[in-house]
């Protein structure tokens, strides 16, 4: 099954996406020529590994009746200066006191279900073409 999403330019280094009814907007630094008023795309990046590992971890809870109050988590990374790529990104969740012992390791394991992050393992093909006028 094919998807589309569409990607539009309203000015400056804005770029937005429509997709299933949602706008996402995203901008560049001040730094870098833009109006900062938006995420930069790679943070969205980031934040699609945090978010997608953390409703798994919703999932996991709802399933166990267990109340994701008081559950959060922490990403960091290291970016290679010179390539500007991630180098290494870490999960960390942090579970609240009275989370059942016996499910600390599972939820782990649900997390690391994350799409995103399977998708990172086994990378798409991506293919770029222009069309219009020649």
């Amino acid at each position: 099954m094919t998807m589309e999403m569409r990607i539009h330019f309203p000015g400056g280094k804005r770029v937005t996406s429509l997709y299933k009814g949602f706008t996402v907007e995203t901008d560049q630094p001040g730094s870098e020529g833009g109006d900062d008023s938006a995420p930069e795309p790679y943070d969205l990046f980031l934040s699609s590994i945090g978010t997608c590992a953390g409703v798994y971890i919703v999932y996991f809870c709802e399933s166990r009746d267990i109340s994701t109050e008081g559950i959060s988590m922490t990403l960091g990374f290291d970016r290679n200066e010179k390539t500007h790529l991630m180098e290494k990104i870490a999960i960390q969740i942090h579970l609240p006191p009275e989370f059942p012992d016996k499910y600390r390791k599972a939820v782990t394991r649900a997390a690391e279900m994350c799409t995103v992050k399977r998708n990172l393992i086994n990378p798409p093909e991506i293919h770029i073409t222009a069309t219009g006028k020649d």
